[in-house]
């Protein structure tokens, strides 16, 4: 629901703050108060066209920022996920719109920038408007076939008629790529037949791009490092007692053996005898490092035993892959995939007359499917279309247009073939006996239309996806009776949500659950604003009366309002 709207600098409005409740709200006040204004301000904040004239006179800038409460099921919370808006479960939505006196508008979704076209494009899952000049939702002929689907309840249908064009989709697509592939040139199928006999004996592997560079590099730098790994051995091995001085690891083991002699010899107590045990395995150990040492080094040196001519043959590998990823203009690692594509297409082309035919019977298949399922479709919106149409017929006579009539034109063909089936959906109506029907938004006036999508929309049980319902002035040229019947509707429609509605009707604001007057008072500098506030008790009563009785406000009208808002709906 719509929980509040700010306004600043918007025509006569200098600075509104207003809250709103579930349920059917109530906008009076008399002509020029500036009701328009502020649904032209929620307009802006939802989207809409922008004129600078909204821009206050004297001010650089309007601003209107609107915030919903929606659940998170919501249309409005997918689309902003769509768009990368971050928003957070159970987070209030929050639309603002800024206007400059030059035109320009920048749109904002809680707090972060965003284009007006996707405000605009939130406004319309958030808000239904219907009145004077504004239609949204039913005006529009693209959602007459999704109002008709939401009241037919016929969702199995539609998901086996988009699943049929899935398929009928993919196998026309088959068969078009199959016939293109049919139809290539004879030099088309030498190059491909010359291509892929290329890359079968290039036969290039996944992968292997990277890893013969890795090998290249080191292949590339073997022979230097075995050199010093040579030189490596031989000092070890000269440490070892090849040298004619004696190496180090024979001197180790003659101290070793003097130090065993000298410990027989005095034993293992006192400070001399553990000097001596730790000076041995200190030698002790130092030869078995010397050892590991030399172990290491003739492991090190095997592994730098290449094959003879590796290097060469890894170097002639990949420049062959490289020059073969130029010349066909891909990565190396595409050459994979492409020597797949290429068999592809020279198997489809060496086999196309069996594959065609094929496909061709698939597509009869998929065809014969799919009309099954959108003929089934376009039976139950025919059924559904004259339900909905007796059922609004229904709702007209006490709005007072018992002379007009409603239909559902269906029209369908395969031109208009697609996911949701053949069928076009309008709602036309016929304002006079004998008159032709035509577009609603063609055939109906104002206060017409408004009681039409009234109508409507009972039909439809409240179905209004979640939206914020608006009706300006629907209760236009009427009064009484009539008057009742659209308030006792309203209030119906605004039971399963909220619904707002600016009339001049005392029977239709009796029967709001909130009511608000907007005002227009002298802003004390020779100029006037625009005000809007809760009425409830005695100030309501008053309001009423007031719509009752006009200028002067007389104890019978006040016990007229009285009786309204006693009456239960």
């Amino acid at each position: 629901m719509l929980q509040s709207l700010s306004i600043r600098n918007v025509v006569l409005i200098d600075a509104l703050d207003a809250s709103f409740d579930a349920g059917l709200c109530a906008l009076t006040g008399e002509t020029g108060a500036g009701k328009s204004i502020l649904l032209g301000a929620l307009g802006l904040a939802t989207g809409d066209r922008a004129e600078r004239t909204l821009v206050r006179h004297g001010t650089s800038e309007a601003r209107a920022t609107a915030e919903f409460d929606l659940p998170a099921h919501h249309a409005a919370r997918q689309i902003l996920n769509d768009a990368d808006i971050d928003i957070e479960p159970g987070e209030a939505i929050i639309l603002r719109r800024r206007l400059g006196e030059d035109g320009r508008s920048r749109a904002f979704i809680n707090d972060q920038p965003a284009s007006v076209g996707l405000l605009r494009q939130l406004g319309e899952v958030m808000l239904e408007v219907h009145g004077q000049h504004d239609g949204r939702g039913l005006l529009d002929p693209k959602t007459h076939r999704g109002q008709l689907d939401t009241f037919a309840a016929h969702p199995k249908l539609l998901t086996t008629c988009r699943t049929a064009w899935t398929v009928l989709a993919d196998a026309r697509s088959l068969l078009g790529d199959l016939v293109e592939a049919n139809n290539a040139s004879n030099s088309e199928q030498d190059f491909l037949r010359h291509a892929l006999g290329e890359l079968e004996q290039l036969n290039p592997v996944a992968d292997e791009e990277p890893a013969l560079a890795e090998e290249r590099q080191f292949l590339m730098g073997a022979e230097r490092a075995l050199g010093d790994l040579q030189d490596a051995q031989k000092a070890l091995a000269g440490a070892g007692g090849g040298d004619a001085g004696g190496g180090l690891e024979t001197r180790l083991n003659t101290a070793l053996r003097g130090l065993e002699r000298a410990r027989d010899q005095i034993g293992s107590a006192g400070m001399a005898g553990a000097a001596l045990e730790r000076a041995s395995s200190a030698i002790d150990r130092a030869l078995i490092e010397f050892g590991e040492a030399g172990d290491a080094l003739d492991d090190a040196a095997s592994a730098f035993d290449v094959e003879p001519g590796r290097l060469e043959a890894v170097e002639e590998r990949l420049f062959a892959l490289r020059a073969m990823a130029r010349k066909h203009e891909v990565s190396t690692e595409a050459l994979v995939d492409l020597h797949a594509r290429f068999a592809a297409q020279l198997d489809a082309i060496d086999n196309a007359g069996a594959r065609i035919a094929e496909a061709k019977r698939a597509v009869q298949a998929a065809q014969s499917v799919y009309d099954d399922a959108a003929a089934a479709l376009t039976r139950s919106r025919k059924a559904a279309g004259k339900t909905l149409a007796n059922a609004v017929a229904g709702e007209l006579a006490p709005l007072k247009m018992d002379k007009a009539g409603f239909r559902v034109a269906l029209a369908s063909g395969s031109d208009k073939a697609g996911p949701t089936g053949v069928d076009t959906v309008m709602f036309e109506v016929s304002t006079n006996p004998g008159a032709p029907f035509g577009p609603i938004d063609k055939i109906a006036s104002g206060g017409e239309l408004a009681r039409f999508a009234l109508a409507l929309k009972v039909s439809l049980a409240g179905d209004d996806a979640g939206r914020v319902l608006v009706f300006d002035e629907v209760d236009q040229g009427v009064g009484g009776a009539v008057a009742d019947a659209v308030g006792r509707r309203l209030q119906r429609l605004a039971q399963a949500g909220q619904t707002l509605v600016v009339t001049h009707s005392p029977q239709v604001a009796a029967q709001a659950s909130h009511h608000w007057k907007i005002d227009k008072i002298d802003d004390g500098s020779g100029g006037v604003k625009t005000t809007l506030r809760l009425l409830t008790g005695e100030a309501r009563r008053e309001e009423i009366a007031r719509m009752l009785s006009g200028a002067e406000v007389t104890e019978a009208a006040r016990a007229q309002a009285d009786a309204l808002m006693a009456v239960e709906v």
